[in-house]
């Protein structure tokens, strides 16, 4: 029979490792792989800026969207060729800049 009062105490859970902060997708290395946690609108609001994150969101960088830095321009700039799902898009950094992303 199983005694109440003997019973060890239970061991604590292990700890799960810490997820990286998100980050924003321009800065992510060639080859990096990431999922998307959000788009956001600049400081500075501008009507341009409104656009450029509804479009984002339309062609595919929507929260846990997997994506991957294909590449990067010429001496590392611009654009950046990125694959979200089965698609490849080229974004400017600064329009990179907008989505954050949790490296994986």
């Amino acid at each position: 029979m199983w005694s109440t009062a003997a019973e060890p105490a239970l061991a604590a859970a292990e700890p799960q490792p810490a997820a990286p902060a998100p980050v924003s997708l321009a800065s992510l290395h060639r080859g990096q792989r990431a999922r998307v946690v959000e788009v956001r609108l600049p400081q500075g609001i501008h009507g341009h800026d409104t656009n450029l994150v509804l479009r984002l969101l339309e062609i595919g960088f929507v929260p846990d969207e997997r994506v991957r830095i294909v590449a990067h321009g010429p001496g590392g700039g611009e654009p950046l060729a990125v694959r979200v799902g089965g698609t490849m898009f080229a974004l400017r950094r600064h329009e990179a800049e907008h989505i954050l992303v949790q490296p994986l």
